[in-house]
């Protein structure tokens, strides 16, 4: 089996969100056949949805895995929903754990499970510079180059924490 690289959102306003993606990329670090290659600094954002609740907290992690895309998924659900996910109608509410699989290789993945790449991630600074941190050079697989991204989604609202340490 091919080994591809996925890059990964984490995002957490809730139940101590720094505790929550640690906790998370240690549990990414032992799915089976996956290997986390990378992570990226923490940032804190102002929520997208309803401004009644706290900041996030995020961060995009490179893992290269052995899964196919919907395998990989469902692994990252369960991740989810052992912290306290509970899904809800409401878009953007607050959130213990947010795992979403940004791009895996170079797919595009258009199921009702799983669009690949990211809806929306070309415009959330809070995933672009996260992830333009870990892997500069990147290029879609629409061919467009992350920096070209970067250029028309200004940095405004995002706030670099410390470092972030995981143990596996």
């Amino acid at each position: 089996m091919s080994i591809e690289r996925a890059y990964i959102g984490l995002g957490s306003n809730l139940a101590e969100p720094i505790m929550q993606l640690r906790n998370a990329l240690t549990v990414i670090a032992q799915i089976p056949g996956t290997h986390l290659a990378t992570v990226s600094s923490l940032y804190a954002s102002d929520p997208l949805g309803p401004p009644d609740q706290p900041r996030y907290v995020n961060a995009v992690a490179a893992v290269d895995t052995e899964l196919a895309p919907l395998q990989l998924l469902e692994a990252l659900q369960a991740i989810e929903q052992s912290h306290g996910r509970v899904r809800k109608d409401e878009r953007w509410g607050p959130r213990t754990l947010d795992l979403d699989i940004l791009l895996f290789g170079q797919r595009c993945i258009d199921e009702p499970r799983l669009q690949v790449p990211h809806y929306h991630m070309h415009a959330r600074a809070f995933v672009l510079y996260p992830l333009a941190e870990i892997a500069p050079d990147l290029q879609l697989p629409d061919g467009r180059a992350l920096r070209s991204l970067l250029d028309a989604c200004p940095y405004t609202g995002l706030e670099r924490l410390p470092e972030l340490t995981v143990t596996s």
